[in-house]
């Protein structure tokens, strides 16, 4: 089982990759913590940094998602593995440490992001449907609101509900319910600010 440790490690160490803090480092020199919400996402790179930084910010932290759940297993899934847990509960595992990683990137003492983006990487190789609806759920609440912690919150919500309706595995499901728990867990500290109206809009 060591190919398994070693993917799920390397797994998490590509989440970890701080890519708006980097980014803030690079193109303004701060440290993106200290600025806008204080979150290690594309959407504080937005606000502190410039919308292109933010867009590629957004798009790498996709692909890092995408990147773990589509090519590790070609590198790492064998024989043992596959008697254990099969091929797609092994991706799933591994989408897990991804998350993770950008969640609790070592590289920033294990805070990080909400990870949003990296979710989305991860189910547009696992469940792409799930995901599509997902996010237009996601735009019709963000330009109805402006809000992106709203609209992340809201899409979070119906992904269980799009695996269901959609007639995932059941390992997907469950994979979904989890999401959601964890977005929203996530999001404590945006909840707290809509309820006191205090979440600021993007626009």
């Amino acid at each position: 089982m060591i190919r398994l440790l070693i993917s799920l490690i390397l797994a998490y160490l590509i989440g970890s990759i701080p890519t708006s803090f980097i980014f803030g480092r690079i193109l303004k020199k701060i440290d993106i913590r200290k600025h806008g919400s204080g979150n290690v996402g594309a959407t504080n790179v937005f606000r502190a940094v410039g919308k292109i930084p933010a867009l590629i910010v957004l798009l790498l932290d996709i692909f890092k998602g995408g990147f773990v759940v589509f090519f590790l297993p070609d590198v790492f899934f064998n024989n043992t593995i596959g008697v254990t847990m099969g091929f797609e509960i092994y991706q799933i595992l591994l989408g897990l440490f991804v998350i993770a990683g950008h969640v609790f990137s070592v590289f920033l003492k294990f805070k990080g992001g909400k990870g949003v983006a990296t979710t989305a990487g991860v189910l547009l190789i696992l469940a792409p449907k799930v995901l599509i609806a997902s996010l237009f759920i996601w735009i019709l609440v963000f330009f109805a609101f402006r809000i992106v912690s709203v609209a992340s919150i809201t899409a979070s919500i119906f992904l269980p509900i799009f695996a269901i309706i959609l007639h995932r595995p059941i390992h997907l499901v469950l994979f979904s319910v989890l999401l959601c728990i964890f977005g929203a867990y996530k999001h404590k500290p945006n909840i707290k600010r809509l309820i006191r109206g205090e979440e600021k809009k993007l626009f």
